[in-house]
């Protein structure tokens, strides 16, 4: 694919460079392999942050999906208990527990949704201390590779990890308290 190493002329500059430890590569470029695999952690690690907020807008949807059918069923039902219960009709009353009943479902899958957002922001915080942890080790033999002893006295200190969205704690609390006996906060 990238064809013979001296064809590409790499072999010619392996001597020009011997103070940059005698790298060869068939690719373009001074990057050495530490800040290649560093570079292709970083790319992982954004990839990872894309798919959870991907994920968490995914909650966000069927969330806001589950709060709106609720309050759909809540008027409806609003609308049966007005009604005196002398004037009810069978079919009336069959509707009203229906109502309730697919009320009471739609809350559970929605309880069913909060806790599933909770343990995935869990799952994620300890991913991401191991991502810090494994980014750490990284960067400290690294920095001793590639520093010079000039750059070494103006010293940055490793960023850690860009940190990932999640969802808020109050952004946990307002979807539990969405739909409750108050307006649905989200809509």
């Amino acid at each position: 694919l990238w064809g013979d190493i001296t064809e590409r002329g790499c072999v010619g500059r392996q001597s020009a460079r011997k103070d940059q430890l005698d790298i060869i590569s068939m690719a373009e470029t001074t990057m050495m392999p530490e800040e290649i695999e560093l570079e292709m952690a970083k790319i992982q690690r954004l990839r990872e942050v894309l798919v959870r907020r991907e994920s968490e807008l995914r909650f966000m949807m069927d969330d806001i999906q589950l709060c709106k059918d609720i309050m759909d069923l809540k008027q409806e039902l609003q609308n049966l208990v007005a009604i005196p219960e002398k004037e009810k009709t069978k079919l009336q009353k069959q509707r009203e527990d229906e109502l309730i009943q697919k009320i009471h479902k739609l809350v559970q899958k929605r309880d069913f949704l909060v806790d599933d957002a909770e343990v995935e922001r869990l799952r994620e915080q300890e991913e991401d201390k191991e991502m810090a942890d494994f980014l750490r080790i990284k960067l400290k033999p690294l920095d001793k590779v590639t520093k010079s002893p000039a750059s070494s006295r103006a010293e940055k200190k490793a960023e850690p990890p860009p940190s990932k969205p999640t969802v808020a704690k109050t952004g946990l609390a307002l979807i539990k308290d969405c739909c409750g006996a108050t307006q649905c906060n989200i809509m």
